[in-house]
């Protein structure tokens, strides 16, 4: 069982950054996958970053050259830079834990980014 806190969201304004966690209870080192989702209002949640056990990195095309993930198994956190924000960026971000079969997914933060 793997439980996934989310923190750092807030409000920001368009061009600034901010920094998303994801601290997991149990070991991520196994999870073959982790990832960020985003929802944004009256639509689907969808991939915004992930990176797999052997760091091999996929972003979504809305994102590439601006935001960043990276994970450090020793403190088993996740992380999410996101630079160059911009108000389509506001949604609710989630972490997502892949361990085989199973999928663990985190409640999510808010992110605001304010034009």
């Amino acid at each position: 069982q793997v439980q996934l806190v989310e923190s750092g969201g807030g409000l920001v304004q368009a061009g600034g950054s901010l920094r998303l966690s994801c601290a997991a209870s149990g070991s991520i080192f196994s999870a073959n996958r982790m990832g960020w989702y985003r929802q944004a209002p009256g639509k689907q949640r969808v991939l915004v970053a992930s990176i797999t056990s052997g760091l091999t990195t996929n972003y979504a095309d809305s994102v590439k050259g601006r935001f960043t993930i990276s994970r450090d198994s020793a403190r088993n956190t996740v992380y999410l830079q996101m630079n160059s924000l911009k108000p389509e960026d506001t949604a609710v971000y989630f972490c997502r834990a892949d361990l085989a079969p199973y999928v663990y997914w985190g409640q999510g933060t808010q992110v605001t980014v304010s034009s």
